[in-house]
């Protein structure tokens, strides 16, 4: 575990209330919950707890109900399903503070677990107010997050009530941590991360700070379209921005002076338009023709970048390297998932993290193949982006 950060070992919780932000913020659909993992995620710090006879009180949010209660993001089918997954009871209050969540926390003995309605309920929680923070502290003895994906957020119940109550890293945080320190806090070199996606403007943090921590970094996606455009390339009608090629070019400047390396396409898959199946040619990054878009790398780039991840000890990865939600512009990407993936089998170290990287990971069924695949979407990119999380450092020994 990151040494600076408090975790459940040794921790003495039996009888005593543990107030445990999770996050249950999982696809729900008439009524039932249709992906189980950040639930089966969740399980073994619940389990743990509950088996050391503590009083586990749930706390998450549902959804985006604007500080009032709406009755299709309640935590109830959520609380129904985790119940199932830890093979026990699970008690259900209808409310996260006030008389009622109260009475369901005093009803509980030790080992039994309670999840309380959704937090963003109240307006208190996204505006992180004192007062709320001090209602929801008042049901516990002691804070455990367990919510990395939200530890973005300095909402009450992320970081508020940390600072009322001696609080812990559970066991999926302290997994988290160990993952992203071994990925960038100190990583076996040499280390390579991989960032698709379609804008520059929106990784300019991230590319900031990987070039200072990488040896190698490689970029896809339509981003790649920018750096190009910033050589004076012709990208045709690629998505690409103009308005960012000197920006492109002080981070190629920057990279260079910072011993890193900048690996862009030397050849792309094109097509006229993004559609299923649409027809495609393969062309060098300097003959890209002026009707048709660049959708996905050649094979060229692909096969050069699976060369330099076998000498890697590390690897990251954010972001699919073309349009992979349209086939057969998805090639790259499965592709490189099923190198990083043979290449972690023979003892490389890879992280990877955010919604598209994880959808494509589980197209290429390569999830868990790889050493740590975050579920955390906007938490795991401020984290490579070099910020500090307000739910991460409220766990910091004092």
């Amino acid at each position: 575990m990151v040494a600076e950060y408090k975790t459940l070992d040794g921790v003495a919780v039996a009888g005593r209330r543990v107030l445990l932000r999770a996050d249950l913020n999982v696809p729900v659909h008439g009524g039932r919950v249709t992906d189980l993992t950040r639930l089966e995620r969740l399980s073994p710090s619940i389990t743990e707890l509950a088996r050391k006879g503590a009083r586990v009180v749930v706390l998450s949010h549902f959804g985006r109900p604007g500080g009032k209660p709406v009755s299709d993001m309640s935590l109830r089918p959520i609380a129904e399903a985790l119940a199932l997954i830890l093979q026990q009871p699970v008690g259900f209050a209808s409310d996260c503070v006030g008389p009622e969540a109260e009475s369901a926390v005093a009803a509980l003995g030790d080992g039994d677990v309670v999840v309380l309605e959704n937090t963003r309920f109240h307006p208190g929680e996204e505006a992180n107010d004192p007062r709320f923070a001090s209602a929801l502290a008042k049901l516990g003895d002691l804070y455990v997050n367990d919510a990395f994906s939200v530890a973005h957020r300095a909402h009450a119940s992320t970081e508020a009530v940390g600072h009322l109550l001696p609080a812990y890293a559970g066991r999926l945080m302290e997994a988290e941590l160990n993952a992203l320190n071994a990925a960038l806090g100190s990583p076996r070199r040499p280390v390579a991360a991989i960032v698709g996606g379609s804008k520059v403007s929106t990784k300019l943090d991230l590319l900031t700070n990987l070039i200072t921590k990488v040896d190698l970094l490689v970029i896809g996606g339509a981003m790649a379209n920018t750096f190009l455009g910033a050589q004076g390339i012709d990208v045709g009608k690629s998505l690409e921005e103009p308005s960012l090629h000197e920006t492109a070019r002080r981070i190629v400047i920057s990279a260079g002076k910072q011993g890193c390396r900048i690996l862009l396409p030397i050849d792309l898959v094109v097509s006229r338009i993004l559609a299923p199946n649409a027809p495609t040619q393969v062309v060098p990054v300097h003959e890209i023709p002026a009707d048709t878009m660049a959708l996905d790398l050649g094979p060229a780039t692909t096969e050069a970048i699976i060369a330099v991840l076998r000498e890697q000890k590390t690897v990251i990865w954010n972001g699919p390297v073309g349009a992979f939600e349209t086939p057969p512009f998805n090639t790259a990407t499965i592709r490189l998932a099923q190198a990083i993936a043979a290449a972690t089998e023979s003892g490389m170290t890879s992280v990877a993290g955010g919604g598209d990287t994880v959808a494509a990971l589980h197209e290429a069924d390569a999830i868990d193949r790889l050493t740590y695949v975050s579920t955390a979407g906007g938490a795991f990119l401020e984290w490579m982006e070099g910020k500090t999380l307000p739910g991460v450092s409220v766990l910091r020994k004092t």
